[in-house]
């Protein structure tokens, strides 16, 4: 991977964004007029992004942990299982999206912002405290860390409000 140019290494981890956008733009084009189109992008967002690009990063610290440590400028490390780990976990999480609910789209948002934006905080912690300009710790990762959550969010949130869907129904109180 060393051998790639530092503008390809950097910007790859943009494909997870940016072939489900495709997807979903030309998934609207053809839809059924019953069909939203944000269901449409959450579906192919939380798939796409969400849990393929975080099985990408799961299998890649599994996988080449010092390919890993060296794209973002640490040491190799134990914390790369638990990263990888962690990834699968979202990974799951995008997975379900494909028929999960508008609020179980939102939950799935809320809890890949949890992880990435703790993730973005570290890397630009790391790229002005230590001048760490590695390509797996600025440039891509850091849109892919505050970009997909945050459209997860946004689409599943204004799903739930179209749809009704993030209301409580009323328990039944036996009358």
């Amino acid at each position: 991977m060393d051998n790639l140019p530092y503008a390809v290494r950097t910007t790859f981890p943009l494909l997870f964004m940016l072939v489900p956008a495709l997807g979903a733009l030309l998934s609207c084009r053809r839809r059924s007029p019953g069909r939203s189109a944000a269901e449409i992008w959450q579906r192919w967002w939380a798939v796409g992004a969400l849990g393929i690009g975080s099985l990408w990063i799961t299998i890649s610290f599994l996988a080449i942990p010092k390919g890993m440590a060296d794209a973002i400028g640490f040491a190799t490390s134990p914390f790369q299982f638990e990263i990888a780990f962690a990834n699968l976990g979202l990974a799951v999480l995008g997975f379900r999206g494909a028929s999960a609910s508008p609020r179980e789209r939102l939950t799935s948002g809320l809890a890949a912002a949890a992880f990435l934006w703790g993730a973005t905080i570290g890397h630009v912690y790391q790229w002005f405290a230590n001048g760490d300009h590695a390509a797996g710790n600025t440039g891509g990762i850091l849109a892919n860390d505050v970009l997909i959550p945050a459209v997860m969010i946004a689409l599943a949130a204004r799903d739930v409000r179209r749809t009704g869907s993030g209301h409580r129904q009323q328990p039944d109180d036996g009358r």
